[in-house]
């Protein structure tokens, strides 16, 4: 397995960041305001090739968002890893509607301190994250935050419970260091 991986993840963030700073579509609609994206280094044991052990009954759940909706997922199957010496279980959801792609959410103890504090996503595409042997590659190097944590006026889906981690994930995107849009003091 070469360091292509690292590299890729490199032209990732900086792909992301010139959205950010300067398409019409960037989160942060006056681009002066952006503060840029603020990182943790890319860490290659944060990165894991796992079995995807699907649930038999794959149930749906509904997930409630930052603006008081709902969205609906199924609990499509779960990873299980060690991190740091601890077993963590991360339960893989897809969204309804016959998207193929995994949608891995988690909080973790970095969270309100060095990360946004709701939590971080990981997207997987089997297309992309997949290997030949059916494995999937989940790297948390690869954790982004939800939109709102640039702007208060997005809808994001708050991290099922089950996902909450009491370990500390030192991988992928910080907390915002600007101000997110919409956000007032009180």
């Amino acid at each position: 397995m070469s360091d292509d991986w690292q590299s890729e993840l490199e032209q990732q963030r900086e792909q992301k960041e010139q959205y950010f700073a300067s398409h019409p579509r960037s989160p942060i609609p006056n681009h002066a305001d952006f503060a840029g994206l603020d990182y943790y280094p890319i860490d290659p044991d944060y990165r894991f090739e796992l079995d995807l052990h699907e649930h038999d009954d794959k149930e749906r759940i509904t997930v409630e968002t930052t603006a008081d909706g709902s969205q609906e997922y199924v609990r499509y199957g779960e990873f299980r890893l060690e991190v740091d010496g601890e077993e963590v279980t991360l339960q893989a959801y897809q969204p309804v509607g016959g998207e193929d792609r995994l949608w891995v959410p988690f909080r973790d103890e970095t969270n309100d301190e060095e990360t946004y504090g709701a939590g971080r996503y990981i997207d997987l595409e089997p297309g992309h994250d997949r290997t030949d042997d059916g494995t999937w590659i989940l790297d948390l190097n690869e954790a982004y935050n939800p939109t709102c944590a640039y702007n208060e006026a997005y809808e994001c889906p708050l991290i099922p419970m089950e996902n909450w981690l009491d370990i500390p994930i030192k991988a992928g995107e910080k907390a915002y260091p600007g101000e997110p849009v919409g956000h007032s003091h009180h």
